[in-house]
């Protein structure tokens, strides 16, 4: 199936509604992931992403086509002490991060996930900051082959535990 262009660009307030709604539905249908019975207030936080974008320095970039079809999000940190996630990673220095990365189902397989990580390594290297942080879970395997392929290495460092679901740190240089 061929689909229209995308561009990333950051989510309007109007369009937060529905990335919270993209973002619980592919959280949800993620095999091996925890269900919104087992986890309701992470659910409760994606189906209401919007909020996190009143922290200092954080936003929602969506791929969106010229229509106004979201194709997938992704929060952005510019400084991780508001990265909102259990384990170390607020204590980090001169790191951005990004979080809850999240593409249509319709979408898959046409490079929205790593236009959506380069647009946050972009960002982050704007910044001047030294260090890109992301977690996932074994149940993301597309994402983590991903990340891995465009140079995140594993950040033992930044392992946590949410609720009896083990979550993976990723660091990568954004500067030599």
């Amino acid at each position: 199936m061929q689909h229209p262009e995308v561009s990333v660009r950051n989510a309007s307030d109007e369009e937060f509604f529905k990335v919270g709604q993209l973002m619980v539905e592919v959280y949800a249908r993620l095999k091996g992931f925890p269900k919104e019975w087992e986890q309701p207030e992470y659910y409760k936080m994606l189906a209401s992403v919007g909020e996190l974008t009143k922290k200092p320095q954080t936003e929602i970039l969506v791929a969106a086509t010229d229509d106004g079809d979201l194709a997938g999000a992704v929060v952005f940190f510019g400084d991780v002490k508001y990265y909102g996630a259990g384990g170390s990673v607020t204590e980090e220095k001169d790191a951005c991060g990004f979080r809850l990365l999240a593409v249509d189902e319709a979408f898959r397989g046409h490079g929205i996930g790593k236009l959506l990580t380069k647009a946050c390594i972009l960002k982050g290297k704007q910044m001047g900051l030294n260090n890109l942080i992301i977690h996932t879970t074994a149940a993301m395997q597309t994402a983590w082959k991903m990340y891995e392929s465009m140079g995140f290495k594993r950040a033992l460092d930044l392992d946590f535990i949410q609720e009896e679901l083990p979550v993976y740190g990723f660091r990568l240089r954004l500067r030599p």
